[in-house]
């Protein structure tokens, strides 16, 4: 049944941008793309850059998908297309409809990671990375020695920072020379290449299973770089930057004040070359402000030369054929245009907008004088607006420059520089400066000379807070100007424009660079990504991954937003993220990040191979420590290096640390100024020796171990995680396997402070561990011992000799030295817990147990795998196969091709089916049962397997495992032992699914609490969609071949179609051979059981009112005749023709006895049904000869038991016609409050007929209300009591068609003599008088038009009421009302005669009459029952209400607004229907608002837990509790609109 190829479905919506969602996918999986319920309909082309097969990935080239529909029918619910994903990277997707962008995003590949000799697989949760500054690993030819301490320690991969020649600062990230291998790691006698570097990383990667990877620096290069200087285009420099003159003036004025400081020149001014205090850094806040801003005049680079725009202005004003301006554009202003070369009071404004602003009234020289006054004014004003905007920036500029002086020089934390020299200035310079010292004026001068400006180039940085989406470099940014910037002094920013064209030596340099790298390492770390132009970064990994296509990309994100980091490791395809356990700042934190960066809850639910695809966070790669931050045993303490970094080994993804942490160097290596050498493996080395490392040194020997376990932890699939604080210094974190159930817990007690110098608890907290533990897979101690204290290495970058771990592994538990005993406590009857008292815990110490369940649990859980492997290939793991199961459990419950014997669900009927998944509380309560009630939360919606599944499909996706629902579960077996009781209580196939349901329950029950939820739900999903199928397959081939959609309405019919403990249909003629019959459990006796259609659930489902006249025949065709159940049909066509009486068929059936006969149109419906039957079912003429049992041979009989009375169906189709023509009139038997306490006495005065002259159907009067909109007043406030809010007396539209289908059919029929009357026989006047079929289909076909439709002209003479009409080309509700104007009410009930008879329309006008329904009418799920236009409109219903409002109180209003579901399907169906007739293109409009309309009913189908539509809705579609939740005609004309399509 289940197949493991796992599908993703990703759902588009209408402008859906989802460019900040990261969608992660794995190689080998299926994506699908499928239309949203905005979408279907639509022309949609979904277009992505995912390569087709063979062909390689270019970003720019988009491809449309083809859509692929798996049933070719009309509906769009399954239409999708789809991927299979073979290649890692980043893709982008967008969809048009038509030819519009509508929404679109990315999606990520992870790589295929592989290692070892024989290539085998390394999957990411398994990474271990360590990180290497490479400048500390010394001459190439001793790297192996220095990096095997990485191989001994169990890691698997190693990030080497840059291998490329360094700058002057040394900084492993400030590069001289991109292309280039630092000539630091060759001998004088031997130069090493990339080529060597190449066979050293594929030799780690054979030999020692180990991966490589190293950064990228795209972002800077070393200010010394080479090549810069002879492509200075690819920096920012003052010529291809022109508006960072400012910032560089200012620069240069700030550096020669940190010169004079230097030289004590401000001693005087209190300040002295070494800063000490708040006082001085406030004098030279007063320097800044009063020497040197006001000598730099900055405010001039924004700023216009005055005299000059004026004399400009003047000449233009005196010009002898000056154009004059009449109008001024009043949206245009006078403002400054700022000079693009950045030159003093070099900017402009628009002398167009000047002339047509300052206006001289003459031209004499007064009034031009007057006029350049006033736009010299003008100008001013600008400028001071310029000046205070400078001034603004200054401000900023003086603060971040005190605060940078303060952290370097005054801050505790800071590094404390010492006194101001030219080596450590006053604050970092911001630009390069490669020319001698010269004065201000004379440097300033050469701004404007490009030959040595294009030299003057920005330093790179970084800025707190900034939009890492803008570069801080670019025009309209002033960060530079406003010393925002944290400045590398000794790298440059480079300038790469928008494309390679902009810059082509850089790109090919940078490109270059990359293939080194990708052509050398596995992956590479994105140094500086949040602030690397992300189209740059897009471009270098495209060439990357075309050498390296599984390219493992990793980086470090500062932007502060889930949603920015998004935007990153979409588009660029990062596979890890890296995070860091540093940013904890205690243990409860540190557990909350093990949880929040990897894995499932434990017992999480197991989740099918096709589910639609969520968003995901990023893959983390968490690391204890990352090689640019502080160093733990500074902020912490070195006891806490152990168990820190076993938390971050427990956590479900990639985990990494940095060399020097496992040999607890107590002091952060710098990527900067640090210049020893990292020490080599020797197993026989001292701890005195500080060169060489082993074992003993540090938390080596542990790292080991815990690496070893998180590869076998990732490797294994123990992707479960569950964290628990057990006190404030220890966490216990649990890893286990949901296929095998093994659990390893590790438990740490984390030393964030000092244990020497801080207090902690001898007492430690017992834990209680669920389970058997097999082993301690490892206990370690941080200690101390006695050897030579640590003393920093001149040479060796040695760690703490002092301080070391005592391990011991795979050990029994009374072996441990940690635990002082273990008990077990059986906490239920299955479950067994073992109570663990500690002794040794103390700060720095970690155990880890491996834990089983306990045996009797393990096979239990292995023989509910094994039967569960019928349903899904998932359960092979962990399954276990025995003879001496529950012989119920040898029977299959699904069928398959492997088994021969009949499965268990099989042999369900669908009668059957109904009691199984089905009936509500109503129902259920007749059987003397309910619905299970989940404390704290509510009751089930069904008592069948329905109710729980409704549940579980919330809860599931959403692995929400502390919903009350689980909780029950968990507490106890009462729901368990409620499922398959109800079903052993009844009998049969029933019972026998109840038993196959107990049998597994009983292992169930045998296993730990916590695994119940999961199991449970595997249990019931695996059953469930059987039953589904076995459903399915006893349907049409129609449903059968369906839409998913389709499938999932049919089952209304399972839902609604059903058999209670008490039959609700009248008996039928036992002459019938092929009656359903069952034991009646009381009388022993043989009984017929028919299945009969419930109108709706929960209010029309039991008893006496689960069956009415009307609301079956409406609901029939749909619910059984498109599904196919045709038997069904025949049986409760032929048990409502028993019960006609006075030519009428019930309203309410009432099992026949208890009928009442107020209805005029449930006849009409009862006949359409016959005609349906007649034509869909195959043979179905033979109806019309099945013997029907009258309950009534006369109005007056009484009501005789089945077989005494038959006649063939044909005889009671006729004398219902028969009694019409002669005209009906009769009181309602028992007439009085007995039978309707709301109606006055006259609404018992039935009547109905058809008009002589027009043939149409007509009766009622003004107090009952005998059509479907059947709503009687019952408020005495509002004085509606006994009146209906709509009685359609007169001639109804809906029946007047109903009327014209039944009587065009009898006449085809009886011209075939397949029905032998030709005409009905009346006594009128005394005298017999015969009307024949032609004549009244004549009569009706003739006179509706005229009379029903309300012409555009307004002088047409068939219109009565001229002065009622208020909407032209529609047709009347009814024709002949007792108050003429409810005629004219538009309604939506024409549109039901347009699909029963619609010879009766003319295309154009019905076309007309059906677009003003849709502008007006359509909801979003029903169709307004009242015009919103009328006064007595309002569409809320609510029945609770009893106020003054008559039109409102008491529901009054059911009718009156109130968006009812089924008018929706027979309104589509009419659009389709005459769409066709109007031509191709309004068809194809058609098609497209009837999937869409359709599209929302799947959507609310599909998260109704009650599985079905509602009866109605409130206006706009809003939910209305008063509302049956899913209604038999919502459902069924939903279902023919389907099968129209």
């Amino acid at each position: 049944m289940g197949h493991s190829k796992q599908i993703r479905i990703l759902l588009l919506n209408e402008m859906e941008k989802l460019e900040k969602t990261l969608f992660r996918l794995e190689q080998g999986f299926e994506l699908q793309f499928r239309l949203g319920p905005t979408l279907q309909g639509k022309a949609v082309t979904v277009y992505t850059n995912y390569p087709f097969p063979g062909e390689t990935f270019n970003r720019e080239k988009f491809h449309s998908l083809q859509w692929e529909n798996p049933t070719e029918r009309e509906d769009d619910s399954d239409k999708y297309c789809k991927l299979n994903l073979q290649q890692a990277g980043s893709f982008q997707y967008y969809f048009l409809q038509g030819n519009e962008k509508s929404g679109g995003g990315y999606i990520v590949v992870d790589p295929i990671l592989r290692v070892g000799a024989d290539n085998h697989v390394l999957p990411l949760d398994c990474v271990t990375l360590q990180t290497f500054l490479t400048k500390c690993l010394g001459p190439f030819d001793e790297w192996e020695s220095r990096l095997r301490v990485a191989k001994e320690s169990g890691y698997n991969m190693i990030h080497f920072t840059p291998l490329q020649t360094l700058g002057l600062s040394r900084s492993s990230y400030s590069l001289a020379d991109q292309l280039e291998l630092n000539p630091d790691f060759s001998r004088p006698n031997k130069k090493y290449t990339w080529h060597d570097v190449g066979q050293l990383v594929e030799k780690l990667k054979k030999e020692w299973d180990i991966l490589c990877i190293t950064d990228v620096v795209y972002n800077h290069t070393a200010a010394n770089s080479k090549w810069i200087h002879e492509h200075p285009e690819s920096a920012y420099n003052l010529v291809n930057s022109p508006h960072l003159k400012p910032a560089w003036v200012l620069d240069r004025a700030l550096w020669h004040l940190s010169c004079d400081v230097a030289e004590g020149k401000y001693r005087e001014k209190g300040v002295p070359a070494l800063i000490e205090n708040d006082h001085q850094m406030n004098c030279i806040r007063k320097i800044i402000w009063e020497d040197i801003y006001p000598k730099i005049h900055l405010w001039e680079f924004f700023q216009v030369d005055v005299h000059k725009a004026v004399e400009q202005f003047r000449g233009l004003l005196t010009q002898e054929n000056r154009k004059i301006i009449s109008q001024p554009d009043p949206k245009q202003h006078l403002k400054i245009i700022q000079d693009p070369e950045y030159r003093r009071l070099g900017c402009t404004v628009d002398m167009n907008i000047a002339l047509a602003t300052f206006i001289p009234h003459d031209n004499g020289p007064a009034a031009i004088d007057e006029c350049c006054n006033w736009f010299r004014k003008r100008i001013e004003e600008l400028n001071a607006e310029k000046h205070q905007l400078v001034n603004y920036h200054q401000e900023q500029a003086v603060n971040c420059l005190l605060g940078n002086v303060f952290y370097e020089r005054l801050a505790g934390h800071g590094p404390k520089l010492g006194p101001v020299t030219r080596k450590h200035p006053l604050v970092t310079r911001y630009f390069t400066f490669p020319f001698e010292e010269m004065t201000p004026s004379t440097e300033e001068s050469m701004i404007h000379l490009p030959n040595k400006a294009c030299f003057l180039m920005a330093h790179n940085g970084w800025v707190m807070g900034d939009d890492p989406l803008r570069n801080f470099a670019e025009p309209g940014s002033d960060v530079y100007l406003r010393r925002e910037l944290i400045c590398w002094g000794d790298s440059v920013k480079l300038r790469y424009g928008n494309k390679p064209e902009d810059c082509p030596y850089l790109w090919a340099h940078m490109k270059k660079y990359t293939e080194i790298t990708a052509t050398h390492f596995q992956g590479v770390r994105l140094d500086n990504c949040h602030s690397t132009p992300i189209h740059v970064a897009e471009y270098m990994l495209d060439a990357a991954r075309k050498l390296q296509p599984n390219l493992y990309v990793v980086a470090e994100l500062f932007t502060g937003s889930e949603d920015l980091d998004n935007i990153f490791v979409t588009r660029l395809g990062i596979s890890s993220l890296i995070r860091e356990a540093m940013s904890a700042a205690d243990s409860h934190e540190e557990g909350r990040l093990v949880y929040r960066y990897g894995g499932e809850p434990v017992g999480s639910f197991v989740q099918p191979c096709l589910r639609p695809l969520m968003p995901a966070i990023a893959h983390a790669l968490f690391m204890d420590i990352t090689h640019d931050n502080e160093c733990p045993i500074v902020h912490r303490s070195a006891y806490d290096a152990l168990p820190s970094s076993t938390i971050v080994s427990m956590a479900s993804c990639a985990s990494g640390s940095t060399k020097g942490y496992d040999e607890l160097v107590p002091h952060q290596i710098s990527v900067v100024s640090e210049e020893r050498f990292y020490t080599k493996w020797n197993p026989e080395a001292l701890p005195s020796n500080t060169g060489e490392v082993n074992f003993q040194s540090g938390i080596i020997a542990a790292r080991r171990a815990i690496n070893k376990l998180h590869q076998e932890l990732g490797a294994k699939g123990f992707i479960q995680v569950y964290v628990d604080q057990v006190d404030q210094d220890i966490v216990a974190v649990t890893r286990h396997s949901p296929s095998i159930h093994q659990s390893v817990v590790s438990v740490s007690r984390t030393a964030f402070r000092n244990p020497k110098t801080s207090f902690y608890s001898k007492e430690v907290p017992h834990m209680y561990i669920p389970g058997k533990i097999e082993e301690v897979v490892l206990e370690a101690r941080t200690i101390e011992r006695h050897t030579i204290p640590y003393k920093k290495d001149e040479n060796s970058i040695n760690g703490m000799p002092d301080i070391t771990v005592e391990i011991r592994e795979h050990i029994q538990l009374n072996e441990s030295k940690i635990v002082k005993h273990a008990g077990i406590v059986t906490k239920g009857p299955n479950e067994f817990v073992q109570e663990i008292e500690f002794e040794n815990l103390t700060p720095g110490s970690v155990i880890i147990f491996r834990v089983s369940l306990d045996p009797h649990a393990q096979v239990a859980v292995g023989i509910l795998r094994n039967h569960l492997t019928q349903f899904s290939p998932h359960f092979k793991s962990g399954s276990l196969a025995v003879d001496n199961a529950d012989p119920i459990l040898k029977i299959p419950f699904a069928s398959s091709l492997y088994f021969l014997i009949l499965s268990i669900a099989s042999k369900l009927t669908l009668a059957e089916l109904n009691q199984v998944l089905y009936r509500c509380e109503s129902e259920e309560q007749e059987d003397g049962g309910g619905c299970y009630n989940i404390p704290n939360w509510s009751s089930l919606k069904y008592a069948g397997l329905q109710g729980l599944m409704s549940i579980l499909a919330e809860i599931r996706p959403r692995n929400d495992l502390g919903h009350p629902f689980c909780d029950n579960l968990r507490s106890g077996d009462w729901m368990i032992d409620y499922v398959s009781s109800r079903l052993i209580s009844r009998s049969g196939t029933i019972a026998e699914v109840g038993k196959w349901l107990q049998a597994m329950f009983l292992y169930l029950k045998q296993i730990p609490r916590y695994l119940i939820p999961c199991y449970f739900d595997a249990i019931l999903i695996g059953a469930y969609t059987t039953l589904l199928d076995i459903a399915w397959k006893q349907m049409s081939s129609f449903v059968q071949n369906g839409s998913t959609f389709v499938k999932h309405l049919s089952l209304g019919s399972v839902q609604m179609c059903g058999v209670g403990k008490f039959p609700s249909l009248p008996l039928l003629s036992p002459s019938l051979t092929d009656l359903p019959y069952r034991v009646n459990e009381i009388t022993k006796e043989k009984e017929q059981c028919c299945g009969s259609l419930a109108a709706g659930l929960p209010h029309f489902s039991a008893g006496i009112f689960r069956c009415w006249g009307r609301d079956t025949f409406i609901a029939l065709r749909g619910l059984l005749l498109v599904t196919g159940r045709y038997l069904e049909a025949r049986n409760i066509i032929l048990a409502f023709a028993g019960t006609l009486r006075h030519g009428l068929i019930p309203n309410l059936l009432g099992e026949g006895t208890h009928a009442r006969y107020n209805c005029r149109d449930a006849v009409w419906w009862w006949l359409q049904c016959i005609q349906d039957y007649c034509k869909i079912v195959p043979n179905g003429l033979d109806i019309l000869r099945c013997p029907v049992s009258r309950m009534y041979p006369t109005d007056d009989s009484v009501p005789l038991s089945a077989g005494t009375v038959d006649q063939p169906l044909f005889e009671v189709i006729q004398e219902a016609m028969q009694r019409h023509v002669q005209g009906i009139q009769f009181r309602e038997r028992n007439a009085g409050p007995q039978i309707d306490r709301n109606m006055k006495d006259e609404g018992f005065n039935i009547t109905a007929g058809v008009d002589e002259e027009t043939g149409f159907v007509y009766g009622g009067n003004r107090f009952n209300c005998g059509t479907w909109m059947d709503k009687m007043g019952e408020s005495d406030r509002a004085r509606n009591r006994g009146i209906p809010a709509t009685p359609r007396d007169g001639s109804a539209v809906e029946i007047v068609g109903l009327s014209k289908s039944a009587v065009r059919w009898l006449l085809e029929l009886s011209r075939k003599n397949i029905f032998p009357y030709h005409e009905v026989r009346v006594k009128r006047h005394g005298k017999f008088v015969t009307v024949s079929y032609d004549e009244w289909n004549r009569k009706i076909q003739d006179n509706f038009e005229k009379l029903f439709h309300v012409s555009e002209d307004p002088s047409d003479f068939n219109e009565k009421h001229p002065e009622l009409v208020h909407k032209r080309g529609i047709y009347k509700d009814s024709y002949g009302a007792s108050s003429p104007w409810c005629d004219y009410q538009l309604r939506p009930n024409f549109t039901i005669a347009m699909v029963v008879a619609p010879e009766l329309f003319t295309p154009e006008k019905a076309w007309k009459a059906l677009e003003i329904a849709e502008k007006k009418l359509l909801g979003p799920l029903g169709m307004k029952t009242l015009d919103p236009d009328d006064m007595v409109y309002c569409g809320i219903y609510d029945n609770a209400l009893d106020n003054d409002n008559y039109n409102l109180a008491k529901g009054f209003n059911y009718h009156q607004g109130p968006e009812w579901l089924w008018p929706t399907g027979y309104f589509l169906r009419a659009k389709l229907y005459f769409s066709k007739l109007m031509g191709p293109e309004t068809n194809a409009k058609t098609m497209f608002l009837v999937k869409n309309v359709l599209s929302r009913h799947y959507v609310h189908l599909e998260r109704s837990p009650w599985k079905g539509l509602p009866e109605l809705t409130n206006e706009n579609g809003q939910y209305c509790p008063f509302s049956c939740e899913t209604q038999a005609w919502s459902i069924a004309t939903v279902l023919e609109t389907l099968y129209d399509l």
